[in-house]
């Protein structure tokens, strides 16, 4: 059955945040945390930056706190007393409302209200937007009843996804374990451009062979982990100019804002940017998996902070790259290390298969779920 709709303040107090005096700002943990926007968010709660004496707008603990600006529809639990700046609202269900019912139902529908955001800069959704926005609401024990159930799944699907967090942090801990020492020891120092080749060639994305491979560019590599996100073949985004060809000899490494640590294992062939550098490793010095995880190090981003910056986006060039040194480790600790990757790569494909599952479960049983269908 479908339960009638309501607009959201007829069954919540909605509290819209406001930048305080600016010289009531302060860092020093002196009146109320101030919270402004997704910036301030952590994992689970909120991690202000900034204090106010000026606190005008307050959230109460166990408020939700909504973001409404840029990031339109990320939320978190209020767990004390904030300041509610500009760029985020108090959400305070009324007594006919069920807290974890309401925050299953924005999740749910974040992309819904996202899309009623306006501004050119920054997206916002106002408060006219917010107050009118009809929630399904059934008697409260059936709001509770349904949010149970979204919380099994949701820990589930939390579980699965910490698994897959764990893996990676596995895989940084046993290189630098394997490796840290040995990086910085004063002999058999050698150069990246030693033990790498860059000789992919490069292809007009039109042509009848390359129409239909993936195009990666820096934006399909997640930031410091290394995960390729979903892609677009060179038929889909018209592609014109030249690209670089690539197969699974190669690793893909941005050289634009090294600092974010795009570095990916392909295990296909497709077309990359001529942002990225698909570097080949010299058979039996180094793996794909060492430069990987040595791409992704601390050590290699000390070294890229050590080098001059550039004017407005940073980038790396072949030079730079090639001049990196280090102390090659034995072959027999890289091969060991490459065994131990593919074996946590094959683990971790297994550990996705099963969030993608948990996911589409979740998903599945929220639009049930708002639909009166649970």
């Amino acid at each position: 059955m479908s339960w009638p709709l309501v607009k959201l303040f007829e069954c919540c107090e909605i509290i819209m945040g406001q930048a305080p005096v600016g010289s009531s700002y302060n860092e020093k943990g002196e009146g109320h945390a101030l919270i402004a926007g997704a910036g301030d968010f952590g994992e689970l709660t909120p991690k202000p930056k900034k204090f106010t004496t000026a606190a005008s707008k307050l959230s109460k603990k166990e408020d939700l706190i909504l973001c409404i600006r840029a990031t339109i529809g990320d939320l978190n639990w209020s767990n004390d007393e904030y300041c509610l700046g500009r760029g985020v609202a108090g959400l305070r269900p009324k007594a006919n409302l069920d807290k974890n019912y309401l925050w299953y139902f924005i999740t749910a529908n974040k992309e819904q209200l996202a899309s009623k955001g306006t501004g050119s800069t920054f997206k916002q959704v106002s408060r006219v937007i917010i107050s009118d926005w009809e929630i399904p609401l059934p008697p409260l024990d059936k709001q509770k009843r349904i949010a149970a159930i979204l919380d099994k799944a949701d820990a589930i699907r939390r579980k699965r996804q910490q698994a897959i967090k764990l893996a990676d942090d596995f895989l940084r801990s046993v290189f630098l374990d394997m490796f840290g020492a040995d990086l910085q020891r004063s002999t058999n120092v050698t150069k990246f451009g030693d033990v790498s080749i860059l000789d992919a060639k490069m292809v007009d994305p039109r042509e009848e062979e390359y129409l239909d491979l993936l195009h990666i560019g820096p934006d399909r590599i997640e930031k410091n982990t290394g995960k390729l996100l979903p892609a677009l073949t060179a038929r889909e985004e018209r592609l014109i100019s030249k690209k670089f060809l690539f197969d699974e000899q190669y690793i893909l490494y941005s050289k634009i804002r090294p600092y974010l640590r795009k570095v990916a294992l392909p295990d296909f062939r497709a077309l990359c940017s001529a942002d990225m550098y698909p570097v080949k490793p010299v058979q039996g010095k180094v793996t794909r998996e060492f430069i990987w995880m040595l791409l992704l190090s601390d050590y290699f981003d000390n070294y890229v902070l050590s080098l001059p910056a550039r004017a407005n986006i940073p980038k790396l060039n072949k030079t730079e790259l090639a001049g990196f040194e280090f102390s090659l480790p034995e072959y027999s600790k890289v091969e060991k290390f490459t065994e131990i990757v593919k074996d946590c790569f094959e683990r971790s494909n297994a550990i996705s298969t099963s969030y993608a599952e948990s996911e589409n479960l979740f998903n599945s049983l929220s639009q049930k779920a708002f639909a009166g269908e649970l």
